[in-house]
């Protein structure tokens, strides 16, 4: 059972203008449950305003480190995002759900890897983790980083990616991408287009020597740069990323108002987590497991609510449901009937849902 732990903050600093850096103190007594590999998030929860606010955020530390770093980048308009940069000071405390997300691979000491990674903005949080624990874990493996961020000043983690340049000189290659600053080279100008990408896998990207590629900004980037490279011939498999997402897609606003016509009012649902069950009966006044087990007075771990975040991930074990939209989850876990529960409909008259995964 997931839960939230009351955590002070031991640090808080400006990375760039509108970006703040949280350092957690994690007591030794819950560092066990705080373990986390690299690429996996925290969900952060404050009451601001009197409401509940949930916000999910990438670790940007190594657990190599010991250390539990999450970088927040304002977001005009964004609550919780508002909050950190303007009101949270060191000695506050926030609520705190332990380590979740399958984003990343393990180390492995053995093998001799060739690692690609493309980030937008502050997408180089879970990358900067991943970075950090693969070059210091896998002696022989090498990474490649292809940075973009709209000005010089606005590159989050610069000094950091620097220092780890010099660490593991050889190792690690960084090629940064300015949007609205003009570069020497125009190679480095603007954002990911077939002209770049066709230099980029002509001179810097060697496809069949590439062991994985890892991805993390708008959803507009990481599906045009995965979708180059799978036809340049890189395996599907090795693909693997994280999405901030814009907008939806025709396809997926057609999906969601075709779930919004389906009736689940008599639906049975059993939800087991912590090892207990709890059964509630679906009303109309809920159309996805998460709100109705909420509304029926249930206590899951969620933070987004949006199909982004996978904190609300469940699996069923028997009925049928249908996601609205889907950003998190990768197609395996899908054939293994993992679900957002946010954004799953039932399409039986009995569902049974296990959070203990």
């Amino acid at each position: 059972m997931t839960e939230f732990h009351n955590l002070k903050v031991a640090d808080i600093y400006k990375e760039t203008e509108d970006t703040s850096v949280i350092t957690f103190e994690i007591p030794e007594s819950s560092q066990d449950a705080f373990k986390f590999r690299q690429g996996q998030h925290l969900t952060l929860k404050a009451i601001i305003n009197d409401e509940d606010v949930r916000r999910s955020y990438s670790l940007c530390s190594s657990p190599l480190e010991n250390q539990w770093k999450v970088a927040v980048k304002l977001i005009p308009g964004g609550k919780f995002s508002t909050y950190v940069n303007e009101e949270l000071k060191a000695g506050d405390t926030l609520e705190v759900m332990t380590p979740s997300g399958t984003f990343g691979v393990n180390c492995n000491k053995e093998k001799n890897k060739n690692y690609l990674f493309f980030a937008a903005g502050s997408g180089i949080t879970p990358i900067l983790s991943m970075i950090k624990t693969h070059l210091a874990e896998e002696p022989n493996s090498t990474c490649k980083l292809f940075y973009v961020n709209k000005t010089a000043k606005s590159i989050i983690f610069k000094e950091d990616l620097e220092q780890l340049r010099n660490t593991y000189f050889g190792r690690l290659e960084i090629y940064y991408f300015l949007t609205k600053e003009r570069r020497d080279i125009d190679l480095f100008n603007g954002r990911f287009d077939d002209e770049k990408m066709k230099v980029l896998t002509e001179i810097f990207i060697d496809i069949p020597d590439t062991s994985e590629v890892f991805l993390c900004g708008p959803e507009q980037m990481v599906k045009y740069v995965s979708q180059y490279l799978t036809n340049k011939g890189l395996p599907k498999e090795l693909v693997h990323f994280e999405l901030f997402v814009t907008g939806l897609s025709e396809e997926d606003i057609k999906r969601a108002e075709r779930l919004a016509q389906q009736n689940v009012e008599g639906t049975q649902v059993t939800i087991v987590d912590g090892g207990k069950e709890f059964q509630f009966t679906m009303t109309k006044e809920y159309d996805n497991i998460l709100d109705a087990a909420l509304g029926a007075g249930a206590d899951l771990p969620f933070a987004c609510k949006g199909g982004v975040c996978s904190t609300c991930k469940c699996q069923i074990k028997e009925g049928k449901v249908e996601m609205k939209i889907n950003y998190a989850l990768e197609d395996k876990e899908v054939a293994q009937n993992y679900v957002l529960s946010c954004q799953a409909v039932p399409t039986t008259e009995k569902v049974v849902v296990d959070f203990d995964v």
